[in-house]
């Protein structure tokens, strides 16, 4: 692969490129589901290539190539170059000076999860399952999944790194039917399960089957719920809602290529503009957000960004003071501030897009039931459902899939079809308080979507339970 990858650069350099990178990339995929007792679907998926970037005349190129070989490489390379000539031209683009450097990186694991025979993995699947079928429960389902990526990246600029990064995850769901309605609990996480850079011992420690037959109870109580009343009312959010709330209303809108509008075709772009950087007003003094490309076994986990800039853990927003973005080395230099190390890409076929590393909600001090004891009337969120949010990342709606009336500093009576809705520095502004390490916990999400054409990043955020004041609630989408 190294050889490849010099083969690719120097192609690129001799057909004209001021800068160049190559990416040689081999990843496999994994997927088991199961639903209702039976087998829904199975994949095992391997892919590789290599991917060429390169920078003439002010623009910017990119190709890729299936073949892992001398021809592919220089393929890559030349229609990379041919690309970039076609390309409106404007003048050399600056880049934030990054040092050469070389080394290598795995993810630490116990169990490599493709070593666990896939029909061991349908049978944790089905017995998860299990657990989850009780009265009232029409679906029911498990997954889990692994990923390995292997991916070298050598550059003009002296990058020559090799990073072997593994993954996997799980989750089970339970859908209850009655009364015209239906009802969804899942755990670990609303979306597909949680998963971490780790091996096939984190899926182990997920206890799913454990926990299937509270998901199934809680799913069963719900059609016998009341609905969320509409109300402005103090909020205790648990840490799995807040690891999304922090994904959308914190991550996408610090991404610098965002605010800069140079990224608005998935999803749009930012309310906030560069010279914030240091002035804005986020939220309360409590609000601590940190972008944390170190933090052991997040998703967003490496040792080198796909530009070889060496991962580093550094503020976004600090006691609710706009204190940096996620940068690529080309928008950093045009802030004049920061060095990149936010850039990373779906595979060998895609350019790399300034990415959410691991954005994390800083914890604080004390306990879920000290911030619940606060609120003399309330409500608590549990696991996310549904969001919305405005293409400015401003204005939001989250639905959960549980909740319950907060009285006196007690939880009360379970509520169902959840929502609250809010402005987003408004909302992180009524920030009170956020429990302490002791309810800290890192959530992985597979499903961050971005770009044309578009890319999944794997993100990790790690959150606490967290209380904010004068909430609205209630409000139908």
């Amino acid at each position: 692969m190294r050889e490849l990858c010099e083969v690719a650069v120097q192609a690129a350099l001799a057909a004209g490129a001021s800068y160049a990178d190559a990416r040689a990339v081999v990843k496999r995929n994994q997927y088991v589901l199961t639903k209702n007792g039976r087998v829904e679907a199975v994949s095992d998926v391997e892919t590789e290539g290599i991917g060429v970037r390169v920078l003439v005349d002010g623009s910017w190129g990119f190709a890729g190539d299936r073949r892992l070989d001398r021809d592919g490489a220089e393929a890559a390379a030349r229609r990379a170059c041919a690309f970039a000539e076609a390309a409106p031209g404007g003048g050399e683009r600056a880049l934030a000076p990054v040092a050469p450097t070389s080394g290598s990186y795995r993810t630490e694991l116990r169990t490599d999860p493709f070593d666990v025979s896939l029909d061991d993995k349908v049978a944790f699947c089905l017995a998860a399952e299990n657990g989850l079928r009780a009265d009232g429960i029409k679906v029911t389902q498990a997954t889990v999944r692994a990923q390995k990526e292997r991916k070298l990246l050598l550059s003009s600029a002296g990058a020559d790194v090799e990073q072997e990064i593994v993954e996997c995850g799980g989750g089970i769901e339970a859908i209850a039917v009655g009364d015209g309605m239906m009802q969804v609990r899942s755990y670990p996480s609303g979306h597909s399960g949680v998963s971490r850079q780790a091996g096939w011992e984190f899926v182990e420690e997920l206890a799913l089957a454990r926990e299937a037959p509270r998901i199934a109870e809680e799913a069963v109580a719900l059609l016998r719920a009341d609905e969320c009343p509409s109300a402005t009312t103090d909020v205790v959010i648990d840490a799995e809602q807040m690891a999304l709330q922090v994904h959308e209303s914190v991550g996408h809108p610090t991404e610098l290529d965002r605010i800069y509008g140079t990224e608005a075709a998935y999803a749009g772009t930012s309310f906030l503009h560069a010279d914030d950087l240091g002035k804005l007003r986020y939220g309360s003094e409590h609000m601590n957000i940190t972008s944390d490309a170190t933090t052991p076994s997040g998703l967003g986990t490496f040792a080198w960004d796909d530009e070889g800039v060496a991962a580093v853990r550094e503020p976004i927003v600090d006691a609710g003071l706009l204190a940096g973005f996620m940068t690529s080395r080309e928008t950093a230099a045009r802030l004049g501030s920061g060095a990149g190390g936010s850039m990373r890409a779906e595979g060998w076929n895609r350019m790399p897009l300034v990415r959410m590393t691991n954005l994390h909600l800083e914890p604080r001090s004390g306990s879920r039931e000290e911030l619940i004891e606060g609120v003399k009337a309330g409500s608590y969120f549990g696991t996310n459902r549904r969001w919305s949010i405005d293409d400015k990342r401003l204005n939001f709606q989250f639905g959960t899939q549980i909740a319950w009336e907060i009285e006196d500093g007690k939880l009360g009576r379970m509520l169902r079809d959840a929502t609250y809705t809010g402005i987003t520095p408004v909302f992180w502004g009524s920030l009170d308080a956020v429990a302490g390490p002791e309810e800290w916990t890192l959530y992985g999400f597979t499903n961050c979507g971005k770009g044309q054409p578009g890319q999944t990043a794997h993100v990790s955020h790690g959150a606490a339970p967290a209380r904010f004041r004068g909430v609205q609630i209630g409000v139908k989408a």
